[in-house]
Protein backbone atom coordinates (compact mmCIF):
# COMPACT_ATOMS: atom_id res chain seq x y z
CA UNK A 1 0.00 0.00 0.00
CA UNK A 2 2.68 2.41 0.92
CA UNK A 3 4.59 1.81 -2.41
CA UNK A 4 1.09 2.59 -4.49
CA UNK A 5 0.57 5.73 -2.31
CA UNK A 6 4.26 6.92 -3.18
CA UNK A 7 3.89 5.81 -7.13
CA UNK A 8 0.63 8.09 -6.73
CA UNK A 9 1.82 10.76 -5.72
CA UNK A 10 5.38 10.63 -7.91
CA UNK A 11 3.01 10.52 -10.76
CA UNK A 12 1.02 13.57 -9.47
CA UNK A 13 4.18 15.72 -9.13
CA UNK A 14 5.20 14.73 -12.51
CA UNK A 15 2.12 15.46 -13.95
CA UNK A 16 1.85 18.44 -12.14
CA UNK A 17 5.20 19.49 -13.44
CA UNK A 18 4.38 18.88 -17.05
CA UNK A 19 1.06 20.81 -16.40
CA UNK A 20 3.75 24.17 -14.93
CA UNK A 21 5.96 23.69 -17.55
CA UNK A 22 3.00 23.79 -20.40
CA UNK A 23 1.68 26.82 -18.41
CA UNK A 24 5.22 28.79 -18.34
CA UNK A 25 5.72 28.34 -22.35
CA UNK A 26 2.38 29.90 -22.57
CA UNK A 27 3.25 32.76 -20.92
CA UNK A 28 6.36 33.80 -22.58
CA UNK A 29 5.68 32.23 -26.26
CA UNK A 30 3.40 34.44 -29.00
CA UNK A 31 0.07 33.27 -29.84
CA UNK A 32 0.06 31.77 -33.44
CA UNK A 33 -3.64 31.60 -34.01
CA UNK A 34 -6.38 33.79 -31.52
CA UNK A 35 -9.29 31.96 -30.39
CA UNK A 36 -13.00 32.59 -32.55
CA UNK A 37 -15.08 32.15 -29.76
CA UNK A 38 -17.78 34.71 -29.93
CA UNK A 39 -20.61 32.84 -31.55
CA UNK A 40 -22.39 34.34 -34.86
CA UNK A 41 -25.95 33.28 -34.97
CA UNK A 42 -27.60 35.83 -37.20
CA UNK A 43 -27.19 38.81 -39.18
CA UNK A 44 -29.57 40.89 -40.84
CA UNK A 45 -28.30 43.75 -43.60
CA UNK A 46 -31.33 45.76 -43.76
CA UNK A 47 -32.09 46.14 -40.21
CA UNK A 48 -28.41 46.92 -39.32
CA UNK A 49 -27.98 44.45 -36.94
CA UNK A 50 -26.32 41.01 -35.69
CA UNK A 51 -27.19 38.19 -33.34
CA UNK A 52 -24.38 37.26 -31.07
CA UNK A 53 -23.54 35.20 -28.34
CA UNK A 54 -23.46 36.49 -24.91
CA UNK A 55 -20.18 36.88 -22.96
CA UNK A 56 -18.54 39.59 -20.31
CA UNK A 57 -17.06 41.42 -23.43
CA UNK A 58 -19.92 41.21 -25.88
CA UNK A 59 -22.72 42.29 -23.11
CA UNK A 60 -20.79 45.76 -22.24
CA UNK A 61 -21.85 48.86 -24.14
CA UNK A 62 -19.71 50.65 -26.66
CA UNK A 63 -18.26 50.34 -30.22
CA UNK A 64 -16.02 47.14 -31.24
CA UNK A 65 -14.47 45.17 -34.53
CA UNK A 66 -15.31 41.59 -35.09
CA UNK A 67 -12.77 39.15 -36.60
CA UNK A 68 -13.96 36.46 -38.62
CA UNK A 69 -13.28 33.90 -41.08
CA UNK A 70 -9.55 33.36 -39.74
CA UNK A 71 -8.93 36.95 -39.84
CA UNK A 72 -9.67 37.50 -43.67
CA UNK A 73 -12.97 39.33 -42.37
CA UNK A 74 -13.65 42.18 -40.46
CA UNK A 75 -17.14 43.90 -39.39
CA UNK A 76 -17.78 46.62 -36.89
CA UNK A 77 -20.91 47.14 -34.06
CA UNK A 78 -22.27 49.43 -31.59
CA UNK A 79 -25.00 49.59 -29.65
CA UNK A 80 -26.35 46.94 -27.62
CA UNK A 81 -30.30 46.58 -28.89
CA UNK A 82 -31.20 44.14 -26.30
CA UNK A 83 -29.78 40.89 -24.64
CA UNK A 84 -30.90 37.91 -23.00
CA UNK A 85 -29.39 35.15 -21.15
CA UNK A 86 -27.74 33.55 -23.89
CA UNK A 87 -27.18 36.11 -26.58
CA UNK A 88 -26.91 39.95 -27.18
CA UNK A 89 -28.44 41.68 -30.30
CA UNK A 90 -26.18 44.90 -31.51
CA UNK A 91 -26.49 47.40 -34.20
CA UNK A 92 -24.06 45.90 -37.22
CA UNK A 93 -22.07 49.48 -38.16
CA UNK A 94 -20.52 48.06 -41.32
CA UNK A 95 -18.84 45.30 -42.60
CA UNK A 96 -15.52 46.48 -43.87
CA UNK A 97 -14.42 43.13 -45.71
CA UNK A 98 -15.27 39.22 -45.78
CA UNK A 99 -18.64 37.63 -45.94
CA UNK A 100 -20.17 38.01 -42.59
CA UNK A 101 -23.52 35.67 -43.37
CA UNK A 102 -21.63 32.86 -43.69
CA UNK A 103 -19.35 33.25 -40.37
CA UNK A 104 -20.75 30.94 -37.38
CA UNK A 105 -18.16 32.60 -35.73
CA UNK A 106 -15.74 35.31 -34.87
CA UNK A 107 -13.73 37.02 -32.02
CA UNK A 108 -14.00 40.34 -30.41
CA UNK A 109 -11.42 42.87 -30.79
CA UNK A 110 -10.95 46.20 -29.37
CA UNK A 111 -9.67 47.66 -33.31
CA UNK A 112 -11.90 49.68 -34.60
CA UNK A 113 -8.99 50.98 -36.90
CA UNK A 114 -6.86 48.41 -38.79
CA UNK A 115 -4.13 50.89 -40.95
CA UNK A 116 -3.79 54.48 -40.34
CA UNK A 117 -5.96 55.19 -43.53
CA UNK A 118 -8.92 53.86 -41.81
CA UNK A 119 -8.66 57.44 -39.83
CA UNK A 120 -8.40 58.93 -42.93
CA UNK A 121 -4.60 59.63 -42.36
CA UNK A 122 -0.92 60.28 -44.49
CA UNK A 123 1.21 58.39 -42.95
CA UNK A 124 4.90 57.04 -43.56
CA UNK A 125 5.84 53.58 -43.26
CA UNK A 126 9.70 53.82 -41.47
CA UNK A 127 12.03 51.33 -39.92
CA UNK A 128 13.91 51.38 -36.16
CA UNK A 129 17.14 50.09 -36.40
CA UNK A 130 16.41 47.94 -32.94
CA UNK A 131 19.23 45.51 -31.93
CA UNK A 132 18.05 42.53 -33.29
CA UNK A 133 17.04 44.57 -36.75
CA UNK A 134 14.91 46.76 -38.59
CA UNK A 135 11.08 47.18 -36.92
CA UNK A 136 8.71 48.65 -39.14
CA UNK A 137 6.28 51.90 -37.88
CA UNK A 138 3.71 54.17 -38.67
CA UNK A 139 4.94 57.83 -38.18
CA UNK A 140 2.09 60.21 -38.59
CA UNK A 141 1.99 64.23 -38.13
CA UNK A 142 0.30 66.57 -36.05
CA UNK A 143 -2.84 68.59 -37.17
CA UNK A 144 -1.86 70.97 -39.93
CA UNK A 145 1.14 68.33 -41.29
CA UNK A 146 4.05 69.96 -40.20
CA UNK A 147 6.28 67.82 -37.91
CA UNK A 148 5.83 68.37 -34.16
CA UNK A 149 8.71 68.11 -31.61
CA UNK A 150 6.80 66.74 -28.79
CA UNK A 151 5.98 62.83 -30.31
CA UNK A 152 3.94 59.65 -28.47
CA UNK A 153 5.31 56.69 -28.78
CA UNK A 154 2.76 54.13 -29.03
CA UNK A 155 3.35 50.61 -28.08
CA UNK A 156 0.86 47.82 -28.21
CA UNK A 157 0.03 45.03 -26.05
CA UNK A 158 0.66 41.06 -26.18
CA UNK A 159 -0.25 39.21 -29.47
CA UNK A 160 -1.58 42.25 -30.92
CA UNK A 161 -0.11 44.80 -33.44
CA UNK A 162 0.65 48.39 -34.02
CA UNK A 163 -2.54 48.67 -34.94
CA UNK A 164 -4.05 48.66 -31.28
CA UNK A 165 -2.75 52.16 -30.20
CA UNK A 166 -4.61 53.46 -33.55
CA UNK A 167 -7.20 55.13 -31.60
CA UNK A 168 -4.82 57.42 -29.42
CA UNK A 169 -3.50 58.70 -32.45
CA UNK A 170 -7.02 61.67 -32.74
CA UNK A 171 -6.14 62.81 -29.40
CA UNK A 172 -2.50 63.31 -29.60
CA UNK A 173 -2.50 64.72 -33.11
CA UNK A 174 -5.13 67.35 -32.19
CA UNK A 175 -2.46 68.01 -29.31
CA UNK A 176 0.17 68.93 -32.07
CA UNK A 177 2.57 65.88 -31.31
CA UNK A 178 3.78 63.20 -34.09
CA UNK A 179 2.63 59.49 -33.35
CA UNK A 180 4.73 56.95 -34.08
CA UNK A 181 3.42 53.45 -33.53
CA UNK A 182 5.76 50.85 -33.13
CA UNK A 183 6.56 46.94 -33.65
CA UNK A 184 8.63 45.08 -31.43
CA UNK A 185 10.62 41.54 -31.04
CA UNK A 186 8.24 38.74 -31.60
CA UNK A 187 4.48 40.52 -32.49
CA UNK A 188 5.12 39.06 -36.03
CA UNK A 189 5.97 42.53 -37.95
CA UNK A 190 9.49 42.95 -36.04
CA UNK A 191 12.27 40.71 -36.22
CA UNK A 192 11.82 37.92 -34.28
CA UNK A 193 14.62 37.33 -31.26
CA UNK A 194 16.86 34.66 -30.87
CA UNK A 195 14.75 32.50 -28.51
CA UNK A 196 11.24 33.41 -30.52
CA UNK A 197 9.77 34.09 -26.93
CA UNK A 198 8.11 37.21 -25.34
CA UNK A 199 10.63 38.46 -22.24
CA UNK A 200 7.56 40.08 -20.75
CA UNK A 201 9.15 43.33 -21.32
CA UNK A 202 12.66 42.55 -19.94
CA UNK A 203 14.10 42.81 -23.43
CA UNK A 204 11.30 44.46 -25.26
CA UNK A 205 12.13 47.73 -23.72
CA UNK A 206 15.03 47.78 -25.93
CA UNK A 207 13.05 48.24 -28.95
CA UNK A 208 11.11 50.85 -27.51
CA UNK A 209 14.90 52.49 -26.29
CA UNK A 210 15.35 52.23 -30.39
CA UNK A 211 11.99 54.30 -31.14
CA UNK A 212 13.31 56.61 -28.98
CA UNK A 213 16.55 56.88 -30.31
CA UNK A 214 14.92 57.47 -33.82
CA UNK A 215 12.51 59.99 -32.79
CA UNK A 216 15.34 62.25 -31.25
CA UNK A 217 17.22 62.17 -34.67
CA UNK A 218 13.86 63.24 -35.99
CA UNK A 219 13.14 66.14 -34.18
CA UNK A 220 11.54 65.31 -31.19
CA UNK A 221 12.32 67.37 -28.13
CA UNK A 222 9.82 65.95 -25.88
CA UNK A 223 8.37 62.14 -25.61
CA UNK A 224 5.10 60.44 -24.28
CA UNK A 225 5.33 57.15 -24.15
CA UNK A 226 2.09 55.07 -24.24
CA UNK A 227 1.07 51.34 -23.67
CA UNK A 228 -1.37 49.12 -23.53
CA UNK A 229 -1.29 45.50 -21.72
CA UNK A 230 2.04 44.26 -21.98
CA UNK A 231 2.98 46.91 -23.81
CA UNK A 232 2.48 49.10 -20.40
CA UNK A 233 4.94 47.03 -18.38
CA UNK A 234 7.56 47.15 -21.60
CA UNK A 235 7.19 50.98 -21.53
CA UNK A 236 7.58 51.04 -17.67
CA UNK A 237 11.14 49.21 -18.04
CA UNK A 238 12.44 51.67 -20.95
CA UNK A 239 11.50 54.10 -18.88
CA UNK A 240 13.36 52.51 -15.58
CA UNK A 241 16.47 51.10 -17.53
CA UNK A 242 17.31 53.51 -20.80
CA UNK A 243 19.30 56.37 -20.67
CA UNK A 244 17.59 57.34 -23.75
CA UNK A 245 14.18 57.76 -21.05
CA UNK A 246 16.03 61.35 -20.10
CA UNK A 247 14.03 62.68 -22.92
CA UNK A 248 10.68 61.17 -21.75
CA UNK A 249 8.14 63.61 -20.18
CA UNK A 250 5.61 61.65 -19.43
CA UNK A 251 4.01 58.37 -20.06
CA UNK A 252 0.24 57.14 -20.90
CA UNK A 253 -0.69 53.79 -19.91
CA UNK A 254 -3.78 51.57 -20.31
CA UNK A 255 -4.67 48.67 -18.76
CA UNK A 256 -1.00 47.91 -18.02
CA UNK A 257 0.79 45.18 -16.70
CA UNK A 258 2.49 46.43 -13.71
CA UNK A 259 3.22 43.54 -11.45
CA UNK A 260 3.71 40.31 -13.55
CA UNK A 261 3.59 38.14 -10.63
CA UNK A 262 0.00 39.15 -9.55
CA UNK A 263 -1.53 39.22 -13.34
CA UNK A 264 -0.42 35.70 -13.69
CA UNK A 265 -1.74 34.76 -10.25
CA UNK A 266 -5.05 36.14 -11.01
CA UNK A 267 -4.83 34.55 -14.23
CA UNK A 268 -4.19 31.13 -12.83
CA UNK A 269 -7.13 31.56 -10.54
CA UNK A 270 -9.49 32.43 -13.38
CA UNK A 271 -9.09 29.69 -14.83
CA UNK A 272 -8.82 27.15 -11.68
CA UNK A 273 -5.00 26.27 -11.47
CA UNK A 274 -3.80 24.88 -8.31
CA UNK A 275 -1.28 27.26 -6.49
CA UNK A 276 1.22 24.27 -6.08
CA UNK A 277 1.38 24.29 -10.13
CA UNK A 278 0.95 28.36 -11.00
CA UNK A 279 3.98 28.51 -8.57
CA UNK A 280 5.89 25.92 -10.11
CA UNK A 281 5.18 27.31 -13.33
CA UNK A 282 6.52 31.37 -11.48
CA UNK A 283 9.78 29.46 -10.49
CA UNK A 284 10.36 27.65 -13.74
CA UNK A 285 10.13 31.34 -15.69
CA UNK A 286 12.30 32.80 -12.59
CA UNK A 287 15.30 30.31 -12.83
CA UNK A 288 18.13 29.76 -15.08
CA UNK A 289 17.26 25.61 -15.36
CA UNK A 290 13.64 26.16 -15.63
CA UNK A 291 13.43 29.24 -18.15
CA UNK A 292 16.01 26.95 -20.46
CA UNK A 293 13.15 24.12 -20.48
CA UNK A 294 10.68 26.66 -21.23
CA UNK A 295 12.95 27.91 -23.94
CA UNK A 296 13.42 31.56 -22.83
CA UNK A 297 17.20 32.54 -23.48
CA UNK A 298 17.45 33.81 -19.51
CA UNK A 299 15.46 33.84 -16.63
CA UNK A 300 12.14 36.38 -15.99
CA UNK A 301 13.56 38.73 -13.82
CA UNK A 302 10.03 39.85 -11.72
CA UNK A 303 11.02 41.93 -9.06
CA UNK A 304 12.75 44.29 -11.68
CA UNK A 305 9.93 44.00 -13.47
CA UNK A 306 7.73 44.66 -10.29
CA UNK A 307 6.88 48.71 -11.02
CA UNK A 308 4.58 49.01 -7.74
CA UNK A 309 7.66 47.99 -5.76
CA UNK A 310 9.35 50.23 -7.70
CA UNK A 311 7.29 53.10 -7.40
CA UNK A 312 9.82 55.52 -5.88
CA UNK A 313 12.08 55.40 -8.98
CA UNK A 314 9.08 56.58 -11.17
CA UNK A 315 10.73 59.95 -12.58
CA UNK A 316 8.30 61.41 -15.02
CA UNK A 317 3.93 62.07 -14.50
CA UNK A 318 2.14 59.43 -15.42
CA UNK A 319 -1.28 58.74 -16.71
CA UNK A 320 -3.18 55.53 -16.40
CA UNK A 321 -6.27 54.37 -17.46
CA UNK A 322 -7.81 50.97 -16.22
CA UNK A 323 -11.12 49.43 -15.45
CA UNK A 324 -11.86 47.14 -12.97
CA UNK A 325 -13.43 44.79 -14.72
CA UNK A 326 -10.76 44.12 -16.48
CA UNK A 327 -10.85 40.46 -16.51
CA UNK A 328 -6.88 39.87 -18.15
CA UNK A 329 -4.65 42.05 -15.98
CA UNK A 330 -6.32 43.28 -12.80
CA UNK A 331 -6.22 47.04 -11.59
CA UNK A 332 -4.89 46.07 -8.77
CA UNK A 333 -1.54 46.89 -9.43
CA UNK A 334 -2.46 50.25 -11.23
CA UNK A 335 -4.27 51.22 -7.95
CA UNK A 336 -1.29 50.39 -5.95
CA UNK A 337 1.18 52.21 -7.98
CA UNK A 338 -1.22 55.62 -8.03
CA UNK A 339 -1.63 54.87 -3.85
CA UNK A 340 2.23 55.12 -3.62
CA UNK A 341 3.29 57.96 -5.93
CA UNK A 342 -0.15 59.89 -6.02
CA UNK A 343 2.65 63.40 -6.65
CA UNK A 344 3.06 61.87 -10.20
CA UNK A 345 0.44 58.77 -11.25
CA UNK A 346 -3.21 60.11 -11.69
CA UNK A 347 -5.37 57.51 -12.40
CA UNK A 348 -8.91 57.35 -14.23
CA UNK A 349 -10.32 54.26 -12.80
CA UNK A 350 -12.92 53.00 -15.05
CA UNK A 351 -15.83 50.84 -13.42
CA UNK A 352 -16.94 48.77 -16.68
CA UNK A 353 -15.01 48.60 -19.78
CA UNK A 354 -12.58 45.51 -20.03
CA UNK A 355 -9.37 45.12 -21.04
CA UNK A 356 -7.85 47.36 -23.00
CA UNK A 357 -11.03 48.54 -24.33
CA UNK A 358 -11.67 51.58 -22.74
CA UNK A 359 -11.62 53.87 -25.77
CA UNK A 360 -14.21 51.87 -27.21
CA UNK A 361 -16.57 51.74 -24.13
CA UNK A 362 -16.28 55.41 -23.74
CA UNK A 363 -14.19 57.32 -25.46
CA UNK A 364 -15.28 60.82 -24.79
CA UNK A 365 -14.25 60.06 -21.45
CA UNK A 366 -10.87 58.44 -22.71
CA UNK A 367 -9.84 61.34 -24.95
CA UNK A 368 -10.86 64.03 -22.62
CA UNK A 369 -8.73 62.42 -19.60
CA UNK A 370 -5.41 62.16 -22.17
CA UNK A 371 -6.57 65.92 -23.47
CA UNK A 372 -6.98 67.49 -19.91
CA UNK A 373 -3.48 65.74 -18.75
CA UNK A 374 -1.85 67.04 -21.28
CA UNK A 375 -2.65 70.14 -21.10
CA UNK A 376 -2.51 70.45 -17.32
CA UNK A 377 1.23 69.36 -17.46
CA UNK A 378 1.78 71.69 -20.25
CA UNK A 379 2.90 68.70 -22.86
CA UNK A 380 0.31 69.67 -25.72
CA UNK A 381 0.99 72.67 -28.50
CA UNK A 382 -2.15 74.70 -27.68
CA UNK A 383 -0.89 74.39 -23.75
CA UNK A 384 2.10 75.62 -24.32
CA UNK A 385 0.87 78.53 -26.79
CA UNK A 386 -1.45 79.77 -24.49
CA UNK A 387 1.27 79.43 -21.37
CA UNK A 388 -1.07 77.07 -19.45
CA UNK A 389 0.83 74.33 -17.75
CA UNK A 390 4.24 74.11 -16.53
CA UNK A 391 6.35 72.30 -19.47
CA UNK A 392 8.96 69.77 -19.19
CA UNK A 393 11.69 69.67 -21.68
CA UNK A 394 13.97 66.83 -22.78
CA UNK A 395 16.93 67.62 -23.91
CA UNK A 396 17.57 66.69 -27.72
CA UNK A 397 21.32 67.86 -27.05
CA UNK A 398 23.25 64.33 -27.40
CA UNK A 399 23.60 62.24 -30.11
CA UNK A 400 21.22 59.47 -30.72
CA UNK A 401 21.70 56.23 -33.01
CA UNK A 402 20.71 56.38 -36.03
CA UNK A 403 16.91 55.23 -37.83
CA UNK A 404 16.70 53.61 -40.74
CA UNK A 405 13.91 54.40 -42.88
CA UNK A 406 13.09 52.25 -45.84
CA UNK A 407 12.32 53.64 -49.67
CA UNK A 408 8.94 55.29 -49.79
CA UNK A 409 5.68 53.15 -49.99
CA UNK A 410 7.54 50.40 -49.23
CA UNK A 411 7.86 48.16 -46.41
CA UNK A 412 10.26 48.11 -43.88
CA UNK A 413 13.15 45.48 -44.32
CA UNK A 414 12.85 42.45 -42.36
Amino acid sequence: MAVAVAGAALVGAVGGMLVALRVARDVVTPPRRRPFDIPVFAVDRAAGTILLGRTPDTEVAGRYSLRFDDDRGHARVGDIISLDERTVLRRLVSVERGDLERASAARWSAWWYSTPADLGLLHSEVGIETPIGVAPAWLIAPEGGAAGTPWVIAVHGRGVTRAEPLRAVPVFRAAGFSALLVSYRNDGDAPASADGRYALGGEEWRDIEAAIAFALEHGATRIVLMGWSMGGATVLQCLLRSPLAAHVVGVVLESPVVDWVGVLRFQASAVSLPPAVRDAALALLGSTRGSALVGLAAPIDFERLDVVARAAEVPVPMLVLHSDDDGFVPSDGSVALAAARPDVVRLERFTRARHTKLWNYDPERWERAIRAWLDELGLSVTAEATGSGAARSGSSARTAPRGRRPAAGGAAPR
